[in-house]
């Protein structure tokens, strides 16, 4: 990290202003080469920013020094706040990449220099990311709070506590002989292991709440063909998303709606009828249907109001929801009862609604809310976002279920368990044995994060 790196961090496009972030050992150099002198620390300051070779006025603008190592990166930092004109920031990036030593910052590259200088772990920076992916008020809330350390400190806290127990077992297999080091080290030490295996089980049974609010709710629209699927997709979407045709087996594919109620994030998906079929293509929609069907978190099962009796339903899995729906209910005649209501852990599981008159729609999105909120439970509380954290939680417990089940168990086997236990803790935040992790989580970032 002796090289200095620049890079534009507002992003790409015409814009009112633009921002151009310099990190490295450099950076001193080219303040005073552009802004024709030093600049007060943490201060924005309204200079002539001009070329360090032939001193031409490039702008006006603001420009902040950040000394190292009170800056986002741990280093000297310079961040030049111009006017976002296309020539703009092409002479100010050719201006800074002229000067020797400096070179364009690599995806993530700023980031990653901030996890290697100490100011900040891996759980807040894929909280950084979720905080610039974030489309709802709920993402946006849960994201803040894991760049704020939520999910870290307490992960921290945990392994410390473990470095703790362990220390103490080590003590007793080193000083076994002294006289203030109990003799049964396993006997005092198998109570604290087993109060924080348990808080680490505490944390593994969120239902994945954490994960699905990064992903949002999945909602799949099945069904025979010809039942209107394919009409309450655009109502839900409020505009023409997927054509509506009186033929059969006019959907052939998946069709996908990214939707925001209520803050939560929800994408609803248009599936291929599900009937026999000889047709390849419209066997292959019917295929991609039945996936869609088993991997989402509600089904809203569609059928025709106007046909005698209920379509038979589709087998609904532990973790799922269901909404069973008869819709063009606008074709009831005056005889025709309507359908009930019942209820089946808090949600309407068989409603009434018209893709054409809009009938039953707002209750339908009301449950939809409700289970939601239900399901993507979480925005102000720790909670594991991503799969690698819950593996590396997963085989804590077991390290720590080995030495609470194997009986007889030998000092030297509680340290090693305990230490595998600390270290997978340390690989959610970055603690330890993380050089494999790192490209995988910096990736998502751009050029100039």
């Amino acid at each position: 990290m002796s090289d200095t790196i620049y890079a534009i961090t507002s992003g790409q496009g015409k814009a009112g202003v633009a921002v151009v972030r310099v990190s490295g050992p450099g950076t001193c150099g080219l303040i005073r080469s552009m802004c024709g002198g030093d600049l007060e620390p943490r201060k924005a300051q309204l200079v002539a920013i001009k070329h360090p070779e032939s001193l031409d006025i490039l702008d006006r603008g603001l420009v902040l020094w950040f000394p190292a190592p009170h800056s986002f990166t741990g280093e000297d930092v310079a961040e030049f706040h111009v006017h976002g004109g296309v020539a703009v920031i092409a002479a100010l990036l050719q201006a800074i990449s002229g000067v020797s030593g400096l070179r364009l910052a690599e995806a993530g590259e700023f980031v990653r220099r901030a996890f290697y200088n100490g100011k900040l772990d891996l759980t807040r920076i894929e909280g950084i990311a979720d905080l610039i992916d974030a489309e709802t008020e709920v993402q946006r809330r849960q994201a803040l709070h894991q760049m704020s350390g939520g999910l870290g400190d307490i992960l921290d806290g945990l392994r410390i506590r473990l470095i703790h127990i362990l220390a103490y077992v080590e003590a007793g297999i080193d000083f076994s002989d002294e006289e203030d080091v109990p003799e049964d080290v396993a006997g005092e030490t198998l109570f604290n292991i087993k109060a924080l295996r348990d808080e680490i089980i505490s944390l593994l049974d969120d239902y994945r709440s954490g994960e699905r609010l990064r992903q949002g709710l999945q909602v799949a629209i099945v069904g025979p063909p010809n039942v209107g699927k394919s009409s309450l997709l655009n109502v839900l979407a409020k505009r023409d998303v997927a054509i509506v045709s009186d033929q059969a087996g006019t959907t052939r594919d998946v069709i996908e709606v990214h939707l925001d109620l209520e803050g939560l994030p929800v994408t609803v998906s248009d599936t291929a009828g599900l009937r026999e079929i000889d047709d390849l293509v419209e066997e292959e929609g019917v295929r991609r249907a039945k996936d869609r069907l088993k991997s989402a978190d509600l089904i809203l099962w569609t059928c025709d109001a106007t046909e005698v009796g209920l379509t038979p339903c589709c087998e609904v899995g532990p973790t799922q929801s269901l909404i069973r729906l008869r819709n063009k209910a606008d074709l009831y005649g005056e005889s025709d009862p309507p359908a009930s209501q019942a209820e089946n852990g808090g949600f309407v599981v068989e409603l009434d609604v018209s893709a054409k008159t809009g009938l039953g729609i707002d209750i339908l999105i009301q449950n939809i809310s409700k289970i939601a909120s239900k399901v993507l439970a979480g925005g102000d509380t720790a909670v594991l976002t991503r799969v690698r954290h819950r593996e590396a939680l997963e085989r804590s417990v077991e390290s720590l279920t080995r030495i609470l089940t194997v009986p007889e168990q030998h000092d030297e086997l509680i340290a090693e368990g305990l230490r595998m236990a600390a270290r997978e803790l340390g690989r959610v935040t970055g603690r330890v044995d993380v050089e494999d992790l790192l490209d995988v989580i910096f990736r998502d970032f751009c050029v100039g994060k």
